[in-house]
């Protein structure tokens, strides 16, 4: 058992590698969430590749979510001794999970905060960082996400809120996608409250300073 585990699970790291997720187990949680409180079933979802996104979308996720996601090997460990600061402080709960944390859940786990659940989480994000690249990650992470009720990835968002396609997305707008990655599904996109334009506007300040930073760091390498 042990062995068909660890091989089956490789294996699927492996394959997906390569190829187009196009379901993941929460679309048919949700589908199953759908049913049950008769609902129409809304399941929108593009799979496209990176290329074929707006370059915006990615920078925006990191300055949202990840900022230290091309730097760290699946665990921000300073995140998560802060947020574990914060919580002993009582201030407001939030999580650590990076941008590999949330793709490695999406992909090929369930929504939960069991300690089984947590585990499975950390073997599979050291699976996708030993045999994906950061870029196939960003990619996956991108096409998966939850982006609204039914609406999962950056295509299906750009087609269902702002009538176009995810190349086209201009920076406000992916920053506005991003701010609404911790709760998609109260968070709207297409109708944003004045906090979600708040939001906004923060990360499009921390897409500003990222980019520079890059640009910087491209600079000091460029002989």
């Amino acid at each position: 058992m042990v062995v068909a585990f660890f091989g089956s699970t490789i294996l699927a790291v492996v394959t997906l590698r390569f190829m187009p997720v196009y379901f993941t187990p929460l679309m048919f949680i949700r589908v199953g969430q759908q049913i049950t409180s008769g609902e129409s079933i809304k399941l929108k979802h593009h799979w496209v590749s990176i290329d074929e996104m707006s370059e915006d979308m990615p920078l925006a996720v990191m300055s949202s979510e990840d900022q230290r996601f091309l730097m760290h090997h699946g665990f921000d460990f300073d995140a998560i001794q802060q947020a574990a600061k914060e919580n002993r402080e009582g201030k407001r709960k939030r999580g650590a999970s990076t941008i590999s944390q949330q793709t490695a859940k999406n992909v090929f786990l369930w929504p939960g905060r069991t300690w089984l659940r947590k585990g499975l989480e950390t073997y599979f994000t050291f699976l996708i960082e030993a045999l994906w690249s950061k870029q196939r990650i960003m990619e996956v992470y991108l096409n998966s996400i939850e982006m609204g009720n039914g609406i999962y990835g950056a295509e299906a968002v750009a087609q269902e809120h702002f009538g176009c396609k995810a190349s086209q997305l201009t920076r406000k707008q992916c920053a506005l996608i991003a701010a609404t990655l911790p709760n998609p599904r109260k968070f709207n996109s297409a109708a944003p409250s004045p906090y979600m334009k708040k939001r906004q506007r923060r990360i499009v300040k921390e897409m500003n300073y990222m980019e520079k930073n890059m640009d910087a760091d491209i600079s000091k390498h460029d002989y």
